[in-house]
């Protein structure tokens, strides 16, 4: 488990953020990545390591007797009901270990209510959830694995878990064993292989006028070489001490290539003697537990054959208790599937009686109220009043009209008094 804390890198504990959850969740205007669409995979499988963390094959998968979820298990669809069952308990899970009470969701309660009590833990710690809650339902996706991931970071933070550095093995490099026989060579053993080399690639190439003139430089250098050892002064013990001291630095250590094939056939022959050695030893073991082995599943056998005969009416009974419970199951799904339909009905009955009722009282009360009478009443005072004003302003339209005529009628009279007035005048006079 410690080995499992020091590979995974912290990604979960500190980019809570970087999960982003506005993107694709909340359909937030976000631009995404080409490999978005893998994103859930990666969180998976930290999801994966984080419930190993948590210990859940054996507090959770062991006592439910469920099998472990595989690596990209609520990344791809394969059963819904069952994705969604698995979802709901371990969210139930998590929960209870950040250290708060949350019921284990049972099979026949309501989908939305687990969902909506699932989301409201997940928000009362602090992280976002803008996504429908639908889109848990099909219990796969990346909301499914964002919801579970952030609720495994919890139950960690709660426990106390922190990340730590990676720790790397050492590698301790194997020394080059150099075997004995070739490590050493003297200088003399190097110079005849090269000559050897020499003349086995120039055997092609050979020129006898050549091969002459070399023999007789051979033959001059020889014989001075000679003269001048025949003349040398050297002391012997001086020439010998200087042999053993330059002795040890004329020998040639080549070491031997690992890659070498020969190196790889003999140790191919040692582990294949090893193997046998060990194969004559482990096989008459290996042979006695076969035959226990056998016994034992003889004797298993036959204990089986023994407990089916004894229990053959307990079997049959409890498939006839089998059959009686998957009909009694039937007709409660029946029911149910009734009672939510008479469920549904009612409320709409419900609902109709309430409006009914609502028109009822506005009737009633506007029955009963007495403020239009009142209006009509200040309405009628209110016409009267502006008749009286209106006969007031005939009265004194007529009397102006009469006065306008009088004028015009002593106008009239006094024009044709003054036309009459000239006339006999003149014939007076």
């Amino acid at each position: 488990m410690a080995a499992a804390a020091a590979v995974i890198p912290p990604s979960g504990l500190d980019d809570g953020v970087s999960r982003a959850r506005g993107e694709g969740a909340g359909e937030a205007v976000v631009e995404r990545g080409p490999g978005a669409a893998y994103h859930m995979f990666v969180v998976m499988e930290d999801l994966v390591e984080k419930l190993k963390l948590l210990r859940y094959e054996e507090e959770l998968l062991r006592k439910s007797n469920l099998k472990p979820p595989s690596r990209h298990y609520f990344a791809l669809p394969t059963n819904p009901g069952e994705q969604f069952y698995m979802f709901c308990t371990l969210a139930s899970w998590l929960i209870n270990k950040t250290g708060r009470a949350f019921e284990q969701p049972q099979e026949y309660d309501d989908p939305n209510a687990t969902i909506s009590n699932i989301l409201s833990e997940l928000r009362s710690f602090g992280r976002t959830a803008d996504f429908p809650p639908s889109k848990l339902k099909s219990g796969y996706g990346e909301h499914v694995c964002y919801v579970l991931d952030c609720l495994a970071e919890e139950a960690l933070k709660y426990i106390g878990f922190t990340w730590k550095r990676p720790s790397y093995p050492v590698e301790e490099l194997e020394e080059e064993t150099v075997p004995e026989d070739d490590a050493e060579l003297t200088l003399s053993k190097v110079d005849e292989e090269f000559v050897e080399e020499e003349t086995d690639n120039e055997e092609n190439f050979i020129d006898l006028n050549v091969l002459k003139a070399q023999t007789y430089r051979l033959d001059t250098n020889e014989s001075a070489k000679q003269e001048d050892i025949l003349e040398s002064t050297t002391d012997a013990a001086e020439w010998s001490l200087e042999v053993e001291r330059v002795l040890p630095q004329l020998k040639v250590t080549i070491r031997t290539d690992n890659k070498d094939w020969r190196i790889h056939v003999d140790q191919m022959h040692q582990h294949k003697s090893g193997i046998e050695s060990a194969l004559k030893e482990t096989k008459g073991f290996l042979d006695k537990l076969h035959n226990e082995i056998s016994r034992t599943l003889e004797k298993i056998g036959s204990r089986e054959k023994y407990i089916n005969n004894q229990l053959e009416h307990l079997v049959q009974e409890y498939r006839g208790a089998q059959a009686q419970l998957s009909e009694a199951r039937e007709r409660y799904q029946q029911g149910n599937g009734g009672v939510t339909e008479r469920t549904r009905l009612l409320s709409e009955v419900t609902e109709e009686l309430e409006k009914v009722k609502q028109e009822m009282e506005e009737k009633g009360s506007s029955m009963t109220d007495g403020t239009p009478l009142v209006k009509i009443k200040q309405s009628l005072t209110k016409l009267k009043q502006e008749t009286v004003q209106m006969d007031i302003r005939i009265g004194v339209v007529e009397h102006t009209l009469l006065q306008s005529k009088l004028k015009e009628k002593c106008n009239m009279t006094r024009d044709m008094h003054a036309a009459v007035t000239p006339e006999s005048a003149i014939g007076f006079y």
